[in-house]
């Protein structure tokens, strides 16, 4: 789980340079830097978002008490969906083309598409939003269920607030994600944003686009590990500090005894 944090987290560093590299007028890109800027950008999101489905399905394993059936049915669809959009960055990458365009004095590169790749590019997205809702119901389901079952025994409140965790860090990413879906497949079918036409509005669409994708594959997503990891360390503080009270006060008990006793 290190690891993939760490990969995410400095993948999220290279993606946020790179865009900003594009995104600053003063800095001249020909068509061939431009081209090979897009599909650095473009292979960092394939290889992060495979990291934050494999966080997603270890923390599903988990929570279904290892349920075979469910790592096998997350593990196949999560390949399926993986192979469709690597075949799809791969096709992207090859039919994509660069130009470089001076307007007002500043630089800017412009990234052509075929009209079936932004077609397929939006086939991705709405395949990896189905997944991320599919996890989510799976996370909320199986949630209700401990939930149920913990109502008889004294450990409901440190298990019911794991899960409480889980569920918030899980719906806040999902939330993220379909909200960068729906901005992607408008950029993607909408003819006001087609090529050639760069209108102030539409770069600010993309700014928004590239500001809310950082937000979701490299914060939201590591808070999947990271807010687990905060509760079950509050939950050891807490426990070591009830600990260190509880020995405390028989001591007192102890030593008053003692003297009573003397």
């Amino acid at each position: 789980m290190t690891f993939l944090y760490l990969g995410v987290r400095y993948l999220g560093i290279l993606f946020a340079i790179l865009d900003m590299l594009g995104s600053v007028p003063t800095i001249s890109l020909t068509d061939t830097e431009g081209r090979i800027r897009y599909a650095i950008c473009s292979w960092t999101c394939i290889v992060a978002f495979p990291m934050l489905w494999v966080i997603i399905i270890t923390r599903l394993h988990a929570m279904y008490q290892r349920s075979r059936k469910i790592l096998i049915f997350l593990t196949v669809t999560f390949l399926a969906d993986t192979i469709f959009n690597g075949a799809l960055a791969v096709l992207t990458t090859i039919h994509t083309s660069g130009e470089e365009l001076i307007l007002s004095g500043t630089y800017q590169c412009s990234i052509d598409y075929v009209q079936d790749i932004l077609l397929l590019d939006s086939i991705g997205w709405i395949l990896g939003t189905v997944w991320e809702f599919l996890t989510l119901c799976l996370a909320i389901r199986i949630a209700v269920k401990h939930f149920r079952e913990l109502r008889e025994y004294s450990a409901e409140g440190i298990i019911k607030d794991c899960f409480t965790v889980l569920i918030k860090t899980h719906v806040l990413y999902f939330v993220s994600f379909v909200t960068v879906s729906c901005f992607r497949l408008v950029l993607d079918l909408s003819t006001t944003f087609s090529a050639g036409r760069i209108s102030p509005g539409a770069e600010i669409y993309y700014g928004l686009l590239q500001i809310l994708m950082v937000m979701q594959l490299f914060v939201l997503g590591p808070r999947l590990i990271l807010g687990v990891r905060e509760h079950h360390a509050k939950v050891v503080v807490d426990s070591d500090a009830a600990t260190g009270m509880g020995t405390i006060a028989f001591q007192e008990r102890v030593h008053i005894q003692t003297g009573n006793g003397v």
